[in-house]
């Protein structure tokens, strides 16, 4: 299985001199399984390029997975080429709002009305296919099984786990670790504290021994406290998700898109610096990179 990242900024793209080494693009990663069937994980900026490196398996058939549809993970949707070219097959994943009874049929609904761009949805040529997932529902792709799993975020967020000839990668999409909205003096706190041990526990169980943790590493510890609500994690909290999971190497990514190059590589060492010996491998995501399991 061979996993290769085309985005990894998190909220807005961030292109310029300060974010070259490590990439500008919001995310979107590819997932090859070991037959060659294609996964999309996140369909934000990257997604364009990753479109563009596509031409020769045309006609071809894609799976896009959507962990949530905040902007930064959809907004690179309408400009995914084999869309526009018929005999391309494109099946699109995601959860479905228990809110306000919305599919993920509306993803590209939404974003394809006039007042947002010039193509609408029944004017592609490709077949579009749309199917709203529940946690633990399984899709299988050629060789490899998809599971979503629910994640921490303000809105419905699946991260994904493919598993594909005993090998695994785990993408969390969006998440900001759990923590108690009770003081420890108050009356809720025990039973919400349980709460609390009782979701991680499933959450580790899911990416239990997983060969590579993709994770969301918005924040330092010391931004987390003005930012907790906003359902992002930290270097720390990505760390010791890969240690408690027993992840054999994580990949830090959703880059700040403040933070330069070497602001990113500054802080993530910092976190590097107090960890525990032991552990998963740590890295930085990063735009371009590919690496086989």
């Amino acid at each position: 299985m061979k996993v290769k990242f085309w985005g990894v900024r998190g909220s807005i793209p961030s292109p310029g001199p300060d974010t070259v080494r490590y990439g500008g693009n919001t995310t979107c990663i590819e997932v090859r399984t070991d037959a060659g069937a294609l996964i999309a994980l996140d369909a934000g900026t990257g997604i364009f390029r990753l479109s563009q490196s596509l031409f020769p398996e045309f006609p071809l058939r894609a799976h896009v997975f959507n962990t949530h549809t905040h902007w930064d993970h959809i907004q690179g949707l309408p400009f995914f080429i084999p869309f526009f070219v018929p005999g391309n097959d494109v099946h699109i994943y995601g959860a479905r709002d228990p809110i306000n009874q919305r599919d993920i049929s509306e993803i590209l609904t939404a974003q394809l009305q006039y007042r947002f761009f010039p193509i609408r949805e029944v004017e592609l040529k490709a077949a579009i296919h749309y199917e709203s997932l529940l946690e633990g529902q399984q899709v299988e792709i050629a060789d490899a099984v998809v599971t979503p799993v629910l994640m921490n975020h303000p809105v419905i967020n699946f991260g994904y786990r493919v598993d594909c000839n005993g090998k695994s990668v785990f993408f969390t999409g969006d998440h900001e670790p759990l923590s108690n909205i009770y003081a420890s003096a108050d009356d809720g706190y025990d039973e919400y504290q349980s709460l609390i041990e009782e979701k991680n526990a499933h959450l580790f169980d899911a990416i239990r021994g997983v060969d590579v943790l993709i994770a969301d590493a918005s924040y330092t510890v010391e931004e987390f406290p003005a930012k907790l609500g906003w359902g992002h994690g930290t270097f720390d909290s990505c760390m010791q998700m890969g240690r408690d999971a027993g992840a054999k190497t994580l990949f830090c990514t959703h880059h700040e898109p403040t933070r330069s190059d070497d602001a990113l590589e500054k802080v993530f060492n910092e976190a590097l610096d107090r960890q525990p010996s032991g552990g998963p491998e740590y890295r930085l995501a990063q735009e371009g990179l590919e690496i086989e399991i």
